[in-house]
């Protein structure tokens, strides 16, 4: 089995599990609890918030818990709107965020904020002059995802944020999911960043956990209400193990990231001269280092993504159409749409997520699988 599909989600590292099952079971007391069990799972919160502060260059009381990267883009973006709604309700994205961020915004529509979005050219990228030239004395929030999980381009946030010491007062979100681990940590921690999302299962952590950064001195309005954990911020008793086996498998993504980069660079340069040769392929995600290492989108013209993905499964390798939160309900890549792509060849579009445990030996079969789906895909056309 060949596993290219590692933006939808990761394999949890086996280090990650026995983590999570030994704090599952010596550390089963309530954070909250008054007694020495709940003191032992708070300290073992506590501990793993500390960890992650310092692997992201942050603030321990800058980190705050969550159950995946949806909730903490909510969060953030519902959080800011009922905070700041007395200074003005205008918020800008752009075109090709994640549905958590996009679909967020239109709930926003609906009670009466502003949305401007941000149109991106035919590569993916945002220009930060459209941020500049949207913003209004009501802006309250700008929110541009790091690396767009459908083509992998890295936005240009540390530009942005340039942009934005202008504007002290908007909050500057950006959804950092699909960026632990890919090189970008220097870009991320740009100063006029006030808010980062990650989440757990992108980087071999269990599901149902994740985590955002909130800059010391920014506020946003909790999410959910209840019995004030995280400092009254996000409610709900804390997944104790989630949290620990999470902060563990950071720190393990971090270890020798230049390294596993570069592997996967490798790896997917090797894929794209090799597919390159065929007729019929587009290549939608370029390879230059405005794009992420592990994200490689095209297309086979004139075939549905969703057949080239059974096609593949057929020959032991497994991956998505373009983002895995619309394969299954037939959406049109709202990225590929943004990019002006044309429809049809939209639709043929399937998307490669590599990892740092993927190897040159797996591309190779690969390239193998690929000639013969490829040679019968042809023989249809005929």
């Amino acid at each position: 089995m060949i596993y290219f599909d590692n933006s939808a989600t990761t394999r949890p590292l086996p280090s990650v599990l026995d983590t999570y099952r030994t704090v599952a079971e010596d550390f089963f007391g309530n954070p909250s609890s008054l007694h020495n069990l709940g003191d032992r799972a708070r300290a073992v919160v506590e501990q793993s918030r500390g960890q992650i502060a310092q692997l992201i260059r942050a603030k321990q009381n800058e980190i705050y818990f969550t159950s995946c990267g949806t909730e903490g883009d909510n969060w953030i973006i519902k959080g800011t709107a009922m905070a700041k709604r007395k200074f003005g309700k205008h918020l800008i994205t752009t075109t090709i965020e994640h549905p958590a961020v996009r679909n967020t915004m239109k709930q926003l529509e609906e009670l009466g904020f502003d949305v401007t979005y941000i149109p991106v050219d035919e590569r993916g990228f945002v220009n930060p002059a459209d941020v500049k030239a949207a913003l209004r004395d009501d802006t309250i929030l700008v929110s541009v995802m790091a690396v767009n999980n459908e083509v992998g381009s890295i936005q240009p946030i540390a530009e942005i944020g340039d942009i934005l010491e202008d504007y002290p007062t908007v909050h500057f979100h950006v959804d950092a999911v699909q960026a632990a681990g890919k090189g970008v940590l220097d870009m991320l921690r740009h100063p006029r960043v006030d808010f980062l999302t990650f989440s757990g299962h992108k980087f071999h952590a269990p599901r149902g956990t994740g985590f955002i950064y909130a800059k010391e001195g920014r506020v946003i309005a909790p999410l959910l209400a209840g019995g004030g954990q995280e400092k009254d911020w996000r409610s709900g008793t804390e997944n104790t193990p989630g949290i620990a086996a999470m902060a563990k498998a950071l720190r393990l993504t971090f270890d020798d990231e230049a390294a596993k980069v570069a592997r996967q660079q490798a790896i997917r340069e090797e894929i794209v001269q090799h597919v390159q040769q065929f007729d019929h392929v587009h290549m939608f995600s370029g390879l230059g280092k405005d794009f992420a290492p592990h994200i490689l989108t095209m297309s086979i013209g004139g075939v549905r993504g969703e057949t080239i993905v059974h096609a593949f499964e057929n020959e032991g390798v497994y991956m998505s159409t373009t983002s895995a939160c619309s394969s299954r309900s037939g959406d049109e890549s709202s990225t590929l749409k943004a990019m002006n792509v044309d429809s049809k060849l939209a639709e043929s579009a399937f998307r490669i997520s590599l990892d740092e445990d993927n190897t040159m030996e797996e591309a190779k079969q690969f390239e193998k699988a690929f000639d013969k789906v490829f040679a019968g895909f042809n023989r249809m056309r005929k």
